[in-house]
């Protein structure tokens, strides 16, 4: 019998994740806020997932934090600003050599959780996977994408990316997962904060290449103080090539705030600019950006951090 997959986070990743590997066989658990979260859920009877518009439930087994239930595997898919204190009702349940994958954006939350769990096997993540709930319990696969998975401590990879393979969840093994996620980061930084100040699809953003491309040339300079040269090669032309293929798409950013949620702005630029003060580095335009979203945010009654 497989180990079971258990899911913290009932968002669009995590349950397309849920979905998937129990489509395959795999044994998954779901693990939902509290009592009331969980009585939602059972009354849907499962997870839907619809893929080319044909959809199915999964009658995927709910259970709250405090379940007895002891956990080998976890899928930590909430948001970054969650990720510790979810982790910290978890922790009683964790065996000494639990297997972390932490698939949050941007970066700083996944060190704070592998500070918080020295025993525990922490698997960084980073996906380009597309998807979106349309209801509770229920997602649209949106955008067929990849996973990178990797361990900074321990670059061997684990013999359960068996189940990857088999759930159809495309994947690889990377022993430069740093590289990605600083990859991302910067992307992140060049582009969803743009479209919630412009209240754009980022296909909006291409009447404002020029800002674009300064803070492609600041970000570039920070990757690169940073030791992670890699992820600034050709940082510029990636993005131009995002916003074009993303074009009608809105970042999750611009959805954050469109819905009143708080965004992950501490993850993505605030970690850049944090990162750009550790070394003394001036990046006057990504300072200033952040200063114009705090603003915007703080206007709109929503966290800042």
């Amino acid at each position: 019998m497989s180990t079971t997959w258990h899911i913290l986070g009932a968002g669009s990743l995590g349950t397309l994740w849920a979905t998937r590997l129990a489509r395959a066989g795999v044994p998954v658990k779901l693990i939902l806020r509290d009592a009331a979260r969980l009585a939602s859920y059972q009354s849907a009877k499962g997870l839907t997932l619809v893929e080319q518009g044909v959809e199915h439930t999964y009658p995927v087994i709910g259970e709250t934090p405090d379940s007895p239930e002891p956990i080998h595997r976890l899928l930590v898919a909430c948001k970054a600003y969650d990720a510790e204190s979810a982790i910290a009702q978890l922790q009683h349940r964790l065996v000494p050599d639990a297997e972390l994958i932490l698939l949050q954006n941007g970066l700083g939350s996944q060190d704070a959780v592998a500070a918080q769990l020295p025993q525990a096997r922490c698997i960084f993540a980073s996906s380009t996977e597309g998807a979106f709930r349309d209801s509770e319990w229920r997602v649209v696969f949106a955008g067929h994408g990849y996973t990178w998975l990797g361990d900074v401590r321990h670059p061997t990879a684990p013999l359960w990316l068996e189940d990857l393979h088999a759930a159809g969840i495309p994947h690889e093994w990377s022993t430069e997962i740093l590289t990605r996620l600083w990859r991302k980061l910067a992307l992140n930084c060049a582009i969803n904060p743009l479209t919630v100040l412009y209240q754009c699809r980022n296909g909006g953003l291409q009447v404002h290449q020029c800002e674009v491309a300064t803070l492609c040339a600041e970000l570039t300079e920070l990757l690169e103080c940073c030791g992670q040269p890699a992820a600034a090669e050709a940082l510029h032309s990636e993005v131009e090539r995002v916003i074009q293929a993303t074009a009608a798409n809105y970042s999750s950013m611009y959805q954050d705030v469109a819905n009143a949620r708080r965004t992950e702005i501490s993850y993505l630029l605030g970690y850049a600019c944090s990162a750009a003060a550790r070394h003394s580095l001036a990046l006057p335009h990504l300072q200033q950006l952040q200063a114009r979203l705090v603003d915007h945010l703080r206007a709109r009654g929503l966290a800042s951090d």
